[in-house]
């Protein structure tokens, strides 16, 4: 009897000091992933004091309004914003009729591998400056970004984002209400949507980054923000064909003479599953959100809509635009586009599933994606004339949105970040 106490005794002893070892390992690995990140960041950060010589002041925005309290890493990362582009050593001058590209992007690397390779392939390309908008930082991402050399590129990432917030708003607090929680009951926070759901940072980041890179880029980036023209703007699960640069150029030259209503110029049909019409003939439809382009003009009458936006109870951007902004402006809002598409959306899953789950966005195959001897060369002909589909399915005024938007703190932000870039009150407040 002695003899088994002892051997138990021996045995949980072992177990004990196994689990410590495991532990310790487990411990340490979390610990080496935070420190590579913050050491990667912290690296580029050192960049961004040297270039400013100390003197940005990451603080001003958050004096003037109610913005939640930066941790240190989103200070660091808007810090990070304030880089000039790269590459310029390499393509020193833009050109002078050069229309910005705006990339955003989530987490899904293999997408962005087949975008960053069919952008390389695009005519034109180096004349122009890419701006890759982030939301959340992720290391992955940021090297198939770094590797980018076929023109001037700068990165900008959603320092509010709810990815960088990870135990406080705009991410999950530990008292924040979920799923259908009853606030009062449970003493959490939150105000739930129109189906009694509590917000879902995860989701919620979709309207977010959206809002906040447009507001970034057309009023707060120093490279943009002066900028009248037309920005073309883009997902990672955008396919862009050779000849797209080249045909929206075109487009962008021809809509005031073919379609001076059109608010935009679109690169796809608003039928993501549509490759066009293969007529000769210009289209204006519904704007689409697939290489969708506009200008400073536009900018402003959406913008002046930040309320309908930010108070619409739908996590979509787009779903939002379609069905509270656009009506709103009193006339239909057309996007001019050719009969062929020069972007194709391919992804399978929506932009922030991500890694959520194991292999969510993970194809079996390798996308494929058919460019034709007519998608190398520009497509688009000034003599044609302009169809126009008045009626055409999809959301629209009336509709009482898909719900994830009814947090009032959510609805707050969405409100700041249209005042960040502006010293004076334009009327915003909750």
């Amino acid at each position: 009897m002695a003899i088994n106490c002892k051997r138990t005794r021996i045995r949980d002893a072992a177990t004990r000091r196994f689990l410590s070892v495991v532990s310790l390992t487990l411990l340490a690995v979390l610990l080496l992933i935070v420190l590579l990140r913050t050491h990667s960041v912290a690296t580029a950060v050192d960049e961004v004091n040297e270039y400013f010589d100390g003197s940005y002041n990451y603080s001003q925005i958050k004096e003037k309004l109610n913005l939640p309290w930066q941790n240190k890493f989103s200070i660091q990362l808007e810090k990070l914003n304030q880089l000039p582009p790269r590459n310029r050593d390499l393509y020193p001058n833009l050109a002078k009729d050069h229309i910005v590209i705006v990339l955003y992007v989530h987490n899904r690397t293999q997408y962005l591998k087949i975008v960053v390779e069919s952008l390389s392939q695009v005519q034109g390309i180096s004349e122009t400056l890419l701006i890759v908008s982030h939301d959340g930082y992720f290391e992955e991402m940021n090297n198939i970004v770094d590797s980018i050399k076929f023109c001037q590129v700068k990165q900008i990432f959603a320092v509010y984002s709810p990815h960088v917030f990870p135990n406080s708003f705009p991410g999950e607090s530990p008292a924040d209400c979920k799923d259908k929680d009853n606030a009062r009951k449970k003493h959490c926070n939150g105000t739930p949507d129109q189906y009694g759901n509590h917000r879902s940072p995860r989701i919620v980041s979709l309207k977010h980054h959206w809002w906040w890179m447009m507001n970034t880029v057309w009023d707060g980036l120093k490279e943009t923000r002066g900028r009248i023209g037309h920005i073309l703007f883009i997902e990672e699960d955008h396919f862009i064909f050779p000849n797209a640069y080249r045909n929206l150029q075109r487009l962008v030259a021809l809509k005031p003479q073919k379609c001076p209503d059109c608010h935009a110029a679109n690169l796809a049909p608003l039928d993501v599953n549509s490759r066009g019409e293969g007529k000769d003939t210009l289209i204006a439809e519904k704007m689409g959100n697939v290489g969708y382009s506009f200008n400073r003009t536009v900018w402003r009458k959406i913008h002046r809509k930040a309320r309908e936006f930010c108070f619409f109870d739908d996590y979509n951007w787009d779903i939002t635009m379609w069905a509270t902004v656009y009506p709103s402006f009193g006339a239909p809002v057309y996007s001019l586009r050719g009969p062929r598409t020069s972007a194709v959306h391919f992804g399978k899953c929506g932009l922030h599933q991500g890694h959520e789950k194991k292999g969510a966005c993970i194809d079996n195959s390798k996308v494929k994606i058919q460019v034709e001897d007519a998608d190398k060369v520009p497509n688009i002909v000034s003599k044609w004339g302009v169809r126009v589909y008045e009626l055409q399915q999809g959301y629209r005024a009336g509709f009482k949105g898909w719900g994830g938007w009814g947090d009032e703190r959510d609805r707050q932000l969405c409100l700041n970040f249209a005042l960040m870039y502006h010293s004076t009150n334009i009327g915003y407040t909750a």
